[in-house]
């Protein structure tokens, strides 16, 4: 279900970074809108940052490429003609502590080398399933604050690379998950006017996951169930709780859509346990 068409809004960017509280299910939307753009005949990359490699199961004939800080600045330090002291910091384990030395840092060559493949050309669409919710704000101004902070020199030219990619729309959007529940929406909520106030970033759809889409549920004491009552009285529990947790959806969707002026993608439910490259597809039918 959307009020919006999906693979319409996500070819408006090369780039669509995913981001959203952890749980609410950032890696199965990544996959199913890579599968969609997949699908329509675009030309896909998948990017996941320091997670589990769950995505390569979920989409395997995709190209999927995982991103760390640390290979990225050792990359980056070898660019720059520093080569060997590169090496020497991968070796001694130095080179993972510089995202603590220097904030921002980590943030920042990891989002260089997204933008070297994103202005290569070689993609219609990047997907990056993203840093949770607590991160993306710090993950997304990095960039802006490490231009505050340097002056001169290439961390300058890097962080002004990056800021002109993340500030146009036509290269980079931000869609946030979250589940149609209270606490997921209201962090959100929340997410998206630290985004709007800190980060300079395009927000594209909101996608509303794990949302209980199937046929209306007829009132209980219509049903004839010709059973037993042990068997009756638990169908009716089932039917009760079930019709309580669709109210509470309903209503996180409808507060969704009074607190925040963007379109939604509604996802429907599936069982997250076993997540299958064929429940990928499904979902993906369904944009």
């Amino acid at each position: 279900m959307s009020n919006v068409n999906p693979l319409t809004d996500l070819s408006s960017s090369n780039l669509v970074i995913v981001a959203g509280k952890g749980g609410v299910g950032k890696t199965t939307v990544t996959a199913v809108l890579a599968r969609a753009a997949a699908d329509a005949g675009q030309r896909v990359l998948v990017i996941e940052l320091d997670g589990k490699p769950a995505l390569a199961s979920l989409v395997p004939d995709l190209d999927v490429r995982s991103i760390s800080a640390a290979d990225s600045l050792e990359e980056y330090l070898i660019e720059h003609g520093f080569k060997r002291t590169a090496k020497r910091l991968t070796s001694s384990g130095v080179i993972d502590m510089v995202g603590t030395a220097a904030p921002g840092i980590d943030d920042l060559v990891v989002l260089g080398k997204i933008k070297q493949l994103e202005r290569s050309g070689m993609w219609d669409l990047i997907v990056v399933d993203g840093p949770a919710a607590g991160h993306a704000i710090t993950f997304l101004t990095s960039a802006s604050g490490l231009l505050d902070a340097v002056r001169s020199g290439p961390v300058r030219d890097q962080a002004q690379d990056v800021l002109d990619m993340l500030s146009d729309p036509l290269r980079c959007q931000v869609l946030l998950v979250t589940l149609p529940e209270v606490t997921p929406v209201n962090e959100l909520i929340e997410t998206s006017i630290a985004v709007r106030e800190r980060a300079a970033v395009h927000l594209g759809s909101i996608v509303v996951n794990q949302v209980d889409t199937g046929p209306p549920l007829p009132e209980p004491d219509d049903v004839d169930f010709g059973r037993a009552k042990v068997q009756v009285d638990d169908a009716m529990s089932a039917a009760a709780f079930r019709r309580t947790h669709r109210a509470v959806e309903t209503a996180q969707i409808a507060r969704l859509t009074a607190e925040v002026d963007l379109p939604q993608i509604h996802l429907s439910a599936r069982p997250v346990a076993g997540l299958s490259p064929d429940d990928v597809a499904a979902l993906a039918e369904e944009l």
